[in-house]
């Protein structure tokens, strides 16, 4: 479930990628923050993937559900959405650490621990942290130097 789940993510984030890449959006920095994500959330399906090959374990892949959008509106709207996202991943991940502490597999919460919950903290306060900074910004200039900032 949480494979499908990150795999879920970075099709997302692909989504918007593409959104805010096209001529009509032409927001480079956003779009590529949003690949790097989808880059990001592919890697932790591969890592849970390894996990649970080298625990025994057989993957059973399932099929990944389309995007909710095509069109992301704003870009505050779409950080705005990323956000959701995250929080809905981040409560997926604490519910598997605790089913795993409570089956007492400390190897398991241990992984969740070193390789996903600390990440999932910091990935939500660097979402709010851009939506702040893009609400008191503004439109028109204020996004146009965000997105430069963004694209690095």
């Amino acid at each position: 479930k949480q494979i499908n789940m990150e795999l879920y993510a970075s099709y997302v984030y692909l989504s918007m990628s593409a959104y805010f890449a096209r001529e009509d959006i032409a927001l480079h920095g956003f779009a590529k923050r949003f690949r790097e994500a989808s880059h990001e959330e592919r890697e932790h399906a591969e890592k849970l993937i390894d996990y649970q090959t080298m625990r025994g374990g057989r993957v059973v892949f399932k099929e990944i559900a389309k995007p909710s959008a095509d069109e992301w509106g704003s870009a505050l709207e779409a950080t705005e959405a990323t956000l959701e996202l995250e929080k809905t991943v981040n409560a997926s991940l604490l519910a598997m650490h605790r089913a795993a502490d409570e089956r007492n597999d400390a190897q398991f919460t241990d992984f969740l621990e070193g390789e996903y919950l600390k990440e999932q903290v910091e990935a939500i306060k660097e979402i709010v942290d851009l939506i702040t900074k893009m609400k008191r910004a503004g439109d028109g200039l204020g996004l146009h130097i965000i997105d430069k900032e963004l694209l690095g």
